[in-house]
């Protein structure tokens, strides 16, 4: 699993790193691996063109020394500078190497390198910039450690900030690379090792699991195991009204490790007719033992559904709470001040604001989820093209896989379906979240490669992107 820290963490380890190193070691370390890419991205080396945009810190530095190296390789680069000062070392190596300043962008060019802010600066770009930016030929953009204009640790965009193709960044990810708005301004990121990991002090403030951190957790039956061993979910969704929130949620429960799915609710005719293998009922209190509840899609927030919800939350086994059931708990945050058993919320930004006194996440995310987290005393999965899941324990994790073609009605109930499935088997609350977080992301990544994306076609693409990541059972 990888790992973000804040710039306070990064500058003290490239401070502990460079006592020990030669002057100017870390940047040219930085400047060979910026180089690197910047040669993929490009055709050709020899005879493209390259323009720098510069600002006075050192990912100014790194980008002029990576120009310098392409310019030996016989590419044409050309420096702005946007600011009175850049790094003289770096500059002056360029030059020798053949590139030149200019004062104005090029008519065209092969690449863009974004060197004008690093994590030291405050976001936003000034005037000027915005306007290079706006001048700019069409090309490629690659950013020096983030876009220029994001903010570091948060991934807001509180102004004008660059948009790139790929991001180089050094020593460790930084939170905006990874949560907020900012990770779509980042493009493709390519971590390059500088030597800085062991100096990294602190809990990273947000991580980023991968493909082995899923399958690691992915519970695949045994020979020994029959449907109960496997897990029991009980699930609690759809009305008269939405049933279809039920077939959803049912089918996304079916893409998981657990053996068997007990559904309760007025849905059970529609859900019988779709899934013969799925044992129905009309009330949660006839469902009979399981090992974990999911609640809410489409249940509604009446006096039924309430009663019904607190009946679940009072069975001591996680729960999944998502949709109405957390409107209800909205109502009534008492409803889980006497729960032992995990609990998971999922809420979007609105359903995140109703559960937090009206207050949306804000800028934030990582923050915001962790906040919930501690006020519930439950694993928060904030929904977004990032999505954050945060333990009360302080645990925090980005999801990388997050798609647009998600943001369609019911692909959320599949989502909380799925997470159920999970905790019936056994799953980490916290790690319950982020798999299915994770597995949902690439199920929306593959239903849009058939063009426009429905939940039912989402909850399809489940079963084959399980058996892609964590193997055949």
């Amino acid at each position: 699993m990888r790992s973000a820290f804040t710039a306070v963490q990064v500058r003290a380890a490239e401070g502990a790193l460079m006592a020990r190193l030669p002057e100017g070691t870390l940047m040219q370390r930085a400047a060979a691996g910026l180089a690197r890419r910047a040669a993929l991205m490009l055709s050709t080396v020899y005879g493209s063109t390259v323009l720098l945009l510069i600002g006075t810190g050192d990912n100014g530095g790194d980008a002029l020394y990576a120009g310098a190296i392409l310019a030996r390789r016989g590419a044409r680069v050309l420096v702005l500078p946007l600011a009175d000062r850049v790094h003289a070392a770096g500059l002056a190596a360029l030059k020798a190497a053949g590139g030149r300043v200019v004062a104005a962008p090029p008519v065209s060019a092969d690449l863009v390198v974004d060197g004008m802010l690093g994590i030291g600066a405050r976001p936003g770009l000034r005037d000027d910039a915005v306007a290079v930016l706006a001048a700019l030929p069409a090309a490629p953009v690659l950013a020096v450690d983030l876009p220029s204009g994001v903010d570091v640790d948060t991934g807001a965009l509180p102004g004008p900030s660059v948009s790139a193709d790929v991001t180089v960044t050094f020593g460790c990810l930084k939170p905006a690379l990874v949560a907020g708005p900012a990770a779509a301004r980042a493009g493709l990121v390519e971590l390059v090792d500088i030597g800085l990991g062991p100096y990294l002090d602190g809990e990273p403030y947000v991580r980023v699991p991968d493909a082995a951190d899923i399958a690691a957790v992915w519970r695949h039956p045994r020979p020994e195991d029959d449907k109960y061993t496997r897990g029991v979910l009980g699930l609690a969704a759809g009305s008269i009204r939405y049933p279809g929130a039920a077939q959803l949620a049912v089918s996304g429960a079916l893409a998981g490790p657990a053996g068997y799915v007990r559904y309760a609710g007025p849905a059970a005719a529609d859900v019988r007719g779709r899934f013969p293998e799925v044992v129905t009922y009309d009330r949660a209190a006839d469902t009979g033992r399981v090992q974990a509840w999911t609640i809410g899609p489409g249940l509604g927030t009446d006096s039924t559904a309430t009663s019904e919800l607190r009946s679940m939350l009072d069975d001591p086994v996680p729960a999944c709470l998502d949709a109405d059931a957390l409107t209800i708990l909205a109502r009534d945050p008492a409803l889980l001040a006497a729960r032992e058993a995990p609990t998971v919320l999922t809420p979007h930004d609105r359903e995140y604001a109703r559960l937090n006194d009206g207050e949306a996440p804000g800028a934030d995310r990582v923050a915001a989820a962790r906040h919930l987290a501690e006020r519930y005393d439950a694993v928060v999965l904030l929904k977004g093209h990032r999505t954050v899941v945060a333990a009360p324990d302080g645990r925090a994790y980005a999801n990388p896989t997050g798609h647009a073609a998600l943001s369609t009605a019911g692909s959320g109930d599949v989502l909380a379906g799925l997470l159920g499935s999970l905790l019936a088997a056994g799953t980490e609350p916290a790690m319950a979240a982020v798999a299915a977080a994770y597995l949902h992301g690439l199920a929306g990544a593959r239903a849009a490669e058939g063009g426009p994306v429905s939940a039912t076609r989402v909850a399809a693409a489940l079963r084959p992107v399980v058996r892609d990541l964590t193997g055949p059972a």
